[in-house]
């Protein structure tokens, strides 16, 4: 059964919602993490169906700025305000009696696995970490679309760090878009991948503050791995199309629990069938292990 909810976070509202297992609690828990710029509403509900049948209660939310979210201005990145956000998330599930609060994971996914990585590093008590299709660097995704492409983004961020600074309206970019087009994201593929996680009907916000670039150029949430100490799955897409493989490969690597699984995948087709029951399947292996869930 999911349950809508909210906690606050920095002052505004956290839209979330919580699945309970229908078997006695208290529950293992599973805080979600959505991708970049995503919501709830892209694909999160099939990951909440298959862990609570797992035995996991899930608690899921959108991050500030984002969806059902509060915060102005709408649709900022923030890697600062993110990592309050899932705190908050984690000590919401503490505080509720019908959940476990000595057994709780993360899962994140794309970009949310950055803010996983990150959060795993600040909370060694968590039981256990998965990301999937990880993009844990913020640079190497800018990097990978070429300098050039860069440089063309540098007016709207200039224009957006004035604006905000005298208090104006943002200057928007468009998050994701086709190859040469301005866009954060522009790898072939990537706008038709963005679309195939949004239900029927949808309107996906397809854009960040301009000034948001900055601050994901120099996140580098791989860089804090070493300082994982729960135990860590990185499900890897062999055939990634948005970031190369080998940061999220050293990142297992160097977490000192971190288990690496290969998928023959790209970015997107981790959430469709087939590839999607095989990743769950290895996933709720590794989190009912973790978290000692009662079979």
């Amino acid at each position: 059964m999911t349950t809508r909810t909210s906690f606050t976070s920095g002052g505004d509202r956290c839209a979330a919602w919580l699945t309970v297992p229908e078997r006695p609690g208290p529950h293992p828990v599973v805080v979600l993490v959505h991708g970049g710029g995503a919501t709830h509403e892209m694909m999160l509900g099939q990951y909440e169906k298959w862990f609570s049948q797992a035995g996991l209660a899930v608690l899921a939310f959108d991050l500030r700025h984002l969806g059902e979210s509060g915060g102005e201005p709408r649709q900022l990145v923030s890697a600062r305000r993110y990592a309050e956000d899932i705190d908050a998330a984690l000590e919401f599930a503490r505080s509720r009696p019908e959940l476990d609060a000595g057994h709780i994971a993360l899962w994140g996914t794309s970009f949310g696995a950055s803010h996983v990585v990150a959060a795993a590093a600040r909370h060694p008590t968590l039981s256990a970490a998965v990301v999937q299709c990880p993009v844990l660097s913020g640079r190497a995704v800018a990097l990978r679309a070429g300098l050039r492409h860069l440089a063309r983004l540098t007016v709207p961020i200039t224009s957006d760090l004035v604006r905000a600074s005298l208090g104006r309206s943002r200057r928007y970019v468009p998050l994701v878009g086709r190859p040469g087009e301005p866009a954060f994201v522009n790898q072939p593929g990537a706008l038709e991948g963005w679309r195939s996680v949004c239900p029927p009907g949808y309107e996906f916000d397809n854009r960040v503050t301009a000034a948001s670039g900055l601050g994901m150029l120099f996140y580098n949430a791989a860089a804090r791995a070493a300082r994982v100490r729960c135990p860590l799955l990185v499900c890897q897409s062999d055939r990634e199309n948005l970031v190369d493989t080998a940061i999220a490969e050293k990142v297992a690597a160097t977490a000192p629990r971190g288990v690496l699984r290969h998928y023959d995948a790209d970015h997107f087709t981790v959430y469709h069938p087939p590839l999607v029951e095989r990743l769950v399947a290895d996933q709720i292996e590794f989190l009912t292990t973790h978290l000692r869930v009662r079979s």
